[in-house]
């Protein structure tokens, strides 16, 4: 093949290995994400002005005293956002409204918390399974002895 034929097969096969290439770099990540504490699939809200609307995938994993949150479809190591279990108090939990259950999961449950930085209290919402829910919100209970929450 030579010409402009040969240009783009090259060209294609370039493509499909840089895509092969970041497909097989954010499997690597989220197997770092998976060694490194417990992980669990956990969608995020960041958009809270429109309702139904701002549902963001991602990885949820909690260790020690904080819950990170990574996006799922990122090459970073760092999390999007970080909970400190001392400063998040549970609002709720509820089903999906009919608009939000298009942009999550079958099974998935949204958790509503409260979070207080020092200086502001921020509302954020959590959608995740059944049985992540009930993990997540044992670890937040099992907070140790002597650790204040804000009231």
């Amino acid at each position: 093949m030579n010409g402009w034929l040969g240009v783009v097969v090259q060209i294609l096969g370039v493509l499909i290995a840089l895509m092969l290439v970041s497909l097989l770099m954010l499997a690597v990540r989220r197997r770092w994400l998976d060694r490194v504490g417990a992980t669990f699939d956990c969608s995020l809200r960041l958009r809270m002005t429109t309702p139904g609307a701002g549902w963001v995938l991602g990885v949820g994993r909690y260790s020690e005293g904080i819950l990170e949150w990574f996006r799922f479809f990122s090459y970073s190591l760092r999390p999007r956002m970080v909970f400190p279990r001392r400063n998040v108090r549970v609002l709720e939990t509820r089903m999906p409204d009919p608009v939000e259950a298009l942009a999550l999961k079958p099974d998935e449950k949204v958790l509503r918390i409260e979070m207080y930085d020092g200086r502001a209290e921020a509302e954020w919402e959590l959608a995740m399974s059944g049985e992540s829910l009930t993990g997540l919100l044992s670890w937040l209970e099992a907070a140790p002895p002597g650790v204040r929450r804000f009231e």
